[in-house]
């Protein structure tokens, strides 16, 4: 993302508590070679904590996407949702969500509490680095995301 004549950045945090899932993400963002930091927990209580700068998290960076997964320990990628929705400073944060649910309920739930993209992870890996790429095609490329608070 250019901004005058420094390049800023795209931060992004990945909640993901499979370390199979968070490497292939890693792998996928490196081939592209866009200038992103990725940021991983692999909890939703965790997560929390990162978007509220709350505990060791106290100096994070605000992401500009979070990849979400679903099923996660702690708490439910469903109830981290929600909480991100329902606060003022974190609700122009897209969420991408990231699972292997392809439930319907799941899908229409996680659309109810306004994820901005619901994507069903495959379980193939040459698929899933495509569905990282065509993720950062969009998101980070294509996509104006909202500006970051002063």
């Amino acid at each position: 993302m250019a901004n005058g004549n420094a390049l800023i950045p795209i931060e992004i945090l990945l909640v993901e508590d499979s370390p199979a899932d968070v490497r292939l993400t890693i792998e996928a963002l490196k081939e592209e070679k866009l200038y992103n930091n990725l940021h991983v927990v692999n909890d939703g209580v965790e997560a929390m904590a990162f978007l509220r700068r709350e505990g060791k998290y106290a100096k994070a960076v605000r992401p500009d996407l979070i990849l979400l997964d679903l099923n996660l320990p702690k708490k439910d990628g469903r109830e981290v949702l929600m909480e991100i929705k329902d606060d003022e400073t974190l609700k122009i944060i897209p969420v991408v969500v990231l699972t292997i649910s392809k439930a319907e309920e799941d899908v229409l739930k996680s659309y109810k509490l306004h994820a901005n993209c619901y994507i069903t992870k495959p379980i193939d890996l040459n698929q899933f680095a495509k569905v990282v790429k065509t993720i950062q095609d969009f998101w980070l490329t294509i996509v104006k995301l909202p500006p970051k608070p002063r």
